[in-house]
């Protein structure tokens, strides 16, 4: 039976940011710190996530230990509280002005007493950890709390949850609870570290407005095999949703006398827009960076639209442009841009102001000369990897140059690629001009990182945009005025209702939309909205308030950074009466934990910087060591970074090492997992890989792995082992209209460089390369490495991969397509199919043809010689003995009857 496809037009997912608390014990027998219950439970009440992690310890032993407390959580988040539980006794995290909290810490040390930590950990995540000694039997809790606004990008909101809790636990639960009044539309889980027993574990209810997602999983469910005592919990667990929207001023909700406005119209056309892409090619972007960046910048091209304009300033030393002026995004113009890009080269230093300049420039006489087209949106990106070297090397002087030239007209968006360049200097060169900066980690997948920024500016849709209030209404409103709303993301203004407020609130959002003026009008009544948030178990109440001051705060902190020295001291004020009225960790505050006499060094919480990536907060007095968890001393610096061994002596791992033996792993292990709720739908097994082989002896090394087996038609055993000879460019290897999917690929001398499958319902985009596999949806791409498992489930379509690095695309009454990144004889990429009766008569391509009338001619020659005709030509097929790439390396050996094309 298949299932209709949600009815989502924005596809906004909501990646919330949450986490499982990790405690980081080795093992119950190593330390004797036993985890005896860990629960997480977030409320996400109108996209503000309100998140509680709990963990319960005991000291198995009969001496002194010492646990460790670690949860990871969004650097967006804010931390509202944390205490401990020892003996009867709460030690409280006190929350406090900073130059308060080093007075207090200054006391604690003196005392031998210690505090929390607060670390950068990732791309997306910041680390909390406490440590405490635990005597022989007691008991401790930790309880930590923080909040966050979600964020829409590129259509979705997320929610992550760490889980590692590195031992079995009896009691471990996740509980999740979604209440958006405007109507879920979208909803899915993911997970890195899934089963098929965990997802026994994991149930999802959802109507309209509300939704709960449970994961609670048995010590045997937790089990990564039978009698052991490791866990198979390792990984992340997302939650995604989008809400309903329509072409309107959007959606006004109201809670305790405070309100939100979310807008998000559906429908609004496109705008042209006007970019100029500034490229940092210095000496130090030369390797991989500059690659990467060439092979980004190739793709963004072939994204823009035929009614933009564009150029490239490329620069190091000197600054070049590619054209004297922008140009239309035609095909020839577009085309000899990528040829440009391919041919950028590192070299020499970095002068920042003067390419910056000549951008401006660019539009400055495209405007004069009224080139740019009416009802436009210009744009300028930056991409650098370090600090100014040549020219101008003043940061203020070349944030001053830069304000001073774009004067409020254009929107400057500023990529850092890597943790050379200062980001304190792109964050405010761009927050001075109506833009934002965002880190470029370096990785493998840094150039999907450049894509996916720019598909979050690449679709302008309402320019100036402006939100009105009756001044009788409302009051403390945050920001009311942005210069630009894009495609996927959200604008959102909170405030509080004034006491004598009307029983309507209404509201007017202005903008411009191409050459039009857009006015919006829209209204909610008080009284109901205030019922519709009475239900205990979905939200926390007062959340709205919260929420106003949690947003508060962050605009308050970014008016900061681009605030004059004489105007920062009033916002900094401002933001720390709000972060201290409301309990929030932020850069103007910082939390101690008291803890029991007797401990042997104090640190202090605070909100760690972007740019103290490598450096934690960590705060020591005495001998400088942290204790981890149980046994041994580690130094705190090592401690602190990532992939770092412990001292001498201490086994225990400090990063998870993705690694797979293939003597260690059975030929087809439990994927992770992504599961999304969906009604009157049943997911049958995976479907079973295996085939007979003929020899179980050494394979000789001239027996080589087909490019692709297929199951013929009708037939259980025989299969065609399929060898594609005589190829140029990409080719279409299957075409199923009625199935809704396409496969093509490209041969390099005599391995796929590529294979990409695209499915129409759902629609989604997978391509592989010997590197990596890239999923694209909604316009947002992520990339795997082989063998990172992998299960995702979405309405028509299941995505899995297995330790082994099988990837497979499957759904009810669809072909199953497999992928593979085969490390056996002939290495390379491999396809494979199963389920292959679902192919529709039009099926077609160079593998798809042989499911069509295929004949098999009477033998005129040797047994193993027979005319296969396909479509009216004749193949000559041989039956030859071949690797079975679908077994572990190095292959199983079948006698198949082979094809060369």
């Amino acid at each position: 039976m298949k299932t209709p496809a949600p009815a989502h037009t924005c596809s906004t997912m909501l990646v919330l940011l949450a986490l499982l608390a990790a405690l980081q014990a080795t093992t119950t027998q190593k330390n004797d710190i036993d985890v005896y219950s860990l629960t997480v439970d977030s409320k996400v009440s109108s996209r503000f996530a309100h998140t509680v992690v709990t963990s319960r310890v005991v000291n198995r032993a009969n001496t002194v230990k010492e646990a460790t407390f670690q949860v990871e959580l969004p650097k967006k988040a804010f931390i509202t509280n944390f205490s401990m539980i020892i003996d009867g006794v709460t030690y409280p995290g006190n929350i406090k002005k900073k130059a308060a909290a080093q007075e207090q810490y200054s006391t604690a040390v003196a005392k031998g007493q210690s505090a929390g930590l607060v670390k950068a950990t990732g791309r997306k995540m910041e680390q909390f950890q406490v440590s405490v000694s635990v005597a022989a039997a007691a008991k401790i809790t930790f309880e930590l709390v923080y909040e966050e606004l979600l964020k829409r990008q590129l259509g979705v909101y997320e929610l992550l949850l760490k889980v590692r809790p590195q031992q079995l636990v009896k009691h471990l639960q996740m509980d999740i609870h979604i209440f958006e009044p405007q109507g879920i539309s979208f909803l899915e889980t993911e997970s890195t570290f899934m089963t098929k027993q965990l997802a026994e574990a994991l149930t999802t209810s959802q109507n309209k407005t509300k939704a709960h997602i449970q994961f609670k999983p048995s010590l045997t469910q937790q089990q990564k095999s039978p009698g052991q005592q490791d866990t198979v919990l390792d990984g992340n667990f997302i939650v995604r949703y989008d809400v309903d929207r329509a072409l309107s001023g959007g959606s006004i909700q109201i809670e305790n006398g405070y309100f939100v406005h979310y807008f998000a119209p559906e429908g609004l056309p496109t705008m042209p827009k006007n970019v100029v892409f500034v490229i940092d090619k210095s000496g130090s972007m030369s390797g991989r960076k500059i690659q990467q960046t060439r092979e980004a910048l190739i793709k963004i091209l072939d994204d823009l639209r035929p009614k933009d304009q564009f150029n490239l300033v490329v620069f190091s030393r000197a600054s070049t442009q590619w054209k004297p002026s922008l140009v239309p995004a035609s095909a020839k113009n577009v085309k000899e841009a990528k040829s440009y890009a391919a041919s950028i080269q590192a070299l020499g230093g970095t002068n920042i102001n003067d390419a910056m300049m000549m951008a401006v420039e660019l539009l400055d006489n495209s405007n004069r000369q009224e080139l740019l087209p009416a009802g436009s949106v210009s744009l300028i990106i930056l991409l650098t990897d370090g600090d100014p070297t040549e020219g101008e090397t003043n940061p203020a002087k070349i944030q001053k140059n830069v304000r001073e030239a774009i004067g409020g007209q254009y929107s400057l968006f500023c990529l850092g690629f890597g943790f050379d360049v200062s980001y304190t200097f792109l964050e405010k060169l761009a927050l001075d001009n109506r833009g934002l900066a965002r880190r470029i980690y370096e990785d493998s997948d840094s150039a999907l990182q450049l894509q996916d920024f720019y598909q979050e500016v690449a679709n302008p849709l309402l320019t100036g945009v402006n939100f009105e209030y009756l001044s009788n209404a409302v009051e403390k409103v945050t920001r009311e005025n942005f210069p630009v709303l894009f495609k996927g993301s959200e604008m959102v203004v909170a405030g509080k209702l004034r006491d004598q407020s009307p029983d309507v609130l209404s509201a007017k959002v202005s903008g411009r939309v191409h050459k039009q003026n857009f006015t919006f009008q829209t209204e909610s009544n008080v009284t109901e909205q205030e019922e519709g948030f009475q239900s205990p178990k979905y939200i926390f109440h007062n959340f709205m308030e919260r929420l106003w001051a949690y947003l508060t705060i962050q605009q308050l902190l970014e008016q900061i950074i681009s605030a004059s020295a004489a105007e920062r001291p009033a916002l900094k004020n401002q933001a720390l009466s709000l972060s201290l009225n409301y309990s929030f960790v932020t850069p103007l505050t910082s939390m101690v934990v008291t803890k029991p006499e007797g401990q042997e060094q104090s640190q202090v919480a605070e909100k760690p910087k972007e740019d103290a990536h490598t450096t934690s907060r960590v705060q020591t007095r005495g001998n400088g060591w942290l204790r981890l968890a149980g046994s041994s001393l580690a130094n705190a610096h090592f401690a602190g970074r990532r992939g770092m061994a412990g001292p001498a002596g201490d086994s225990r791992r400090y990063m998870k090492i993705q690694t797979a033996q293939f003597h260690d792993l059975p030929p087809i292990s439990p994927p992770t997992f992504h599961l999304q709720n969906f009604s009157n739908q049943t997911w049958e097994s995976l479907p079973d890989l295996s085939l007979q082989t003929v020899t179980t002896a050494p394979i000789p090394a001239s027996i080589q792995a087909p490019h692709v087996i297929l199951p013929l038609p009708g037939q259980s055993v025989d299969r065609l082992c399929v060898d594609i000879r005589h190829s140029q460019g990409p080719m279409n290897l299957l075409l199923d209209p009625h199935q809704g999917v396409e496969v093509t690929g490209q041969l390099e001398k005599t391995q796929f460089s590529w294979i990409e499958v695209t499915f129409k319902n759902p629609q989604v985009r997978v391509r592989v390369s010997p590197e990596h596999v890239v999923v694209t949806r909604n316009q947002r791409s992520s990339a795997y490495k082989w063998k990172e498992t992998l299960f995702s489930v979405m309405p028509g379509l299941k995505m899995t991969m297995d330790k082994t690095g099988l990837l497979l695309l499957s759904g009810p009454d669809k072909v199953t397509i497999g992928l593979l990144s085969w490390e056996g004889s002939g290495a390379g990429l491999r396809l494979l199919l199963r389920d292959t009766d679902c192919f529709s008569s039009h099926v077609s391509g160079t593998l798809g043809q042989f499911y069509q009338d295929v004949v098999w001619k009477p033998p005129e020659m040797e047994d193993n010689k027979r005319m296969l005709r396909v479509q009216g030509n004749d193949h000559l097929a041989t039956r030859e003995l071949k690797l079975d790439y679908q077994e572990r390396p190095p292959g199983a050996e079948i006698s198949c009857w082979s094809v060369e094309l």
